[in-house]
């Protein structure tokens, strides 16, 4: 097992690994930029270090200063948790050149995933079912409207290096093509510094579906079900849940086990996510998060299973936390992530929290890293906190969380807080009848005013 663990995050997530630390008995450093002097992390790591100015290039994202704070605390291996660099096949490379462990996957699959034209090669190659849509990226116009054409009208835009909604245009018709491309590929170049991009067949009422993998490094993997993340707004999540309200236990093991077996074949080492779009009863490959998720509680919440402890252990070389047949899905769980933002312009809010109380109560969860005084910095995400709830039944699930979101108080900031207490109030919720396009429409209708 590791000696020291240092923790490249900040919020929610650092505060999580920290906890699975401790539960490992592993000495914890936290590292923070001048404006987290006083986040909750860094208040009970064993150790800190203050790695730069508040924007994240001059800290979190600074590679020779996460390095040095190594060095310093002695640290042997590295948590990068989500966002930042957890997704950076270099600073992986880098922390291993320096004898450091990164805990995470491999940097050859963290790279493979993180360029989605190959990505799309490689699960095709796999067996893992793909959104119909070009080979590769398309340099040309012309070349975009023959592959446009052949799989038919509206085709999604999507950068090859992209994430997040971001270089991704929809065109309806040939003429808005053009036009598609050429904004894609700016905002990939401002976004990425790549401004390739690919085409795929733009489906019209899908549901965002992910499986869950991990895996040893060994030949060994598993899944551990699957998360709905549908509702969405701008293409960024907004409420998770799992299992999916779209899915019977026989399309769950088929598409679980044929993205375990891929993950096998790759050798994949650790926590992985694979995302699909679902649509009459089909399953399109879109990308592979080669992380931990935002929304992992939920899967956590319905399995018993620690999925940030065992980032941990399997990264010291251990084995997998269950065989298949061991894991077990018990109830439902549901995930709302509580932003510092406006419920209906969703402009941020960051400042003082003048008073907070978390819900509580049997199968209740909050994750977060704020505190009644705390300020809520402007220059990175505005994730308050997430709240997960489970019950034993999706009905139960739904009126704890509703119970849950009324007894939620934060004052001093506005939050996302009205957004999910009409929202489980709406009958489409409740039904669980909703797609990845639901809640863009649902606010542009004024569904906020009913």
């Amino acid at each position: 097992m590791f000696d020291k663990i240092l923790i490249a995050n900040r919020g929610e997530i650092a505060l999580r690994v920290l906890r699975a630390c401790q539960e490992l008995g592993i000495p914890s450093v936290a590292v923070h930029s001048t404006a987290d002097a006083d986040a909750m992390h860094v208040r009970l790591a064993d150790e800190s270090v203050c790695i730069g100015p508040p924007p994240a290039r001059d800290s979190y994202l600074n590679i020779p200063a996460l390095l040095a704070a190594c060095e310093i605390t002695g640290a042997d291996a590295v948590h990068p948790g989500y966002g930042f660099l957890s997704e950076n096949a270099r600073f992986a490379e880098i922390l291993a050149e320096h004898g450091i462990h990164f805990i995470g996957p491999k940097a050859e699959h963290i790279r493979l995933m993180g360029d989605k034209i190959e990505a799309k090669r490689t699960a095709k190659r796999l067996g893992i079912p793909v959104v119909p849509g070009s080979d590769g990226g398309v340099t040309t116009d012309s070349d975009a409207l023959a592959i446009a054409r052949d799989i038919g009208f509206p085709v999604l835009v999507k950068a090859a290096a992209g994430g997040g909604g971001r270089g991704m245009k929809v065109a309806h018709h040939e003429d808005e093509l053009a036009m598609a491309l050429a904004t894609a590929r700016a905002e990939a170049k401002a976004a990425f510094g790549d401004d390739a991009v690919y085409l795929e067949k733009y489906l019209q009422r899908p549901r965002h579906i992910e499986i869950q993998v991990f895996g040893d490094g060994r030949g060994g993997a598993i899944h551990l079900g699957e998360r709905d993340c549908s509702l969405q707004r701008r293409h960024q999540k907004v409420l998770e849940e799992s299992p999916s309200p779209a899915l019977n236990t026989a399309a769950r093991d088929v598409i679980g086990e044929t993205v375990a077996k891929a993950m096998r074949e790759l050798q994949y080492v650790g926590a992985g996510t694979v995302e699909f779009l679902f649509e009459d009863g089909r399953f399109y490959f879109i990308e592979m998060n080669t992380r931990i998720q935002v929304e992992h509680p939920v899967t956590e919440m319905i399995t018993g299973i620690d999925l940030v402890l065992e980032q941990i252990r399997v990264a010291a070389g251990g084995n997998l936390p269950a065989a298949q047949s061991e894991v077990e899905f018990r109830g439902h769980a549901i995930e709302c992530r509580i932003n510092a933002e406006n419920p209906r312009t969703f402009l941020p809010s960051p400042g003082r929290i003048a008073s907070y109380h978390p819900p509580g109560g049997l199968g209740v969860r909050v994750d977060s890293a704020v505190y009644q005084g705390y300020a809520i910095p402007p220059f990175y995400d505005s994730l308050v906190g997430k709240l997960i709830v489970h019950g034993k039944t999706r009905t139960e699930c739904l009126m704890r969380l509703k119970r849950a979101l009324d007894e939620f108080v934060v004052d001093g900031i506005e939050t996302t807080l009205p957004l999910f207490q009409r929202l489980v109030r709406t009958q489409d919720i409740i039904d669980g009848n909703y797609h990845i396009h639901w809640l863009e429409r649902f606010l542009a209708e004024g569904g906020m005013d009913r």
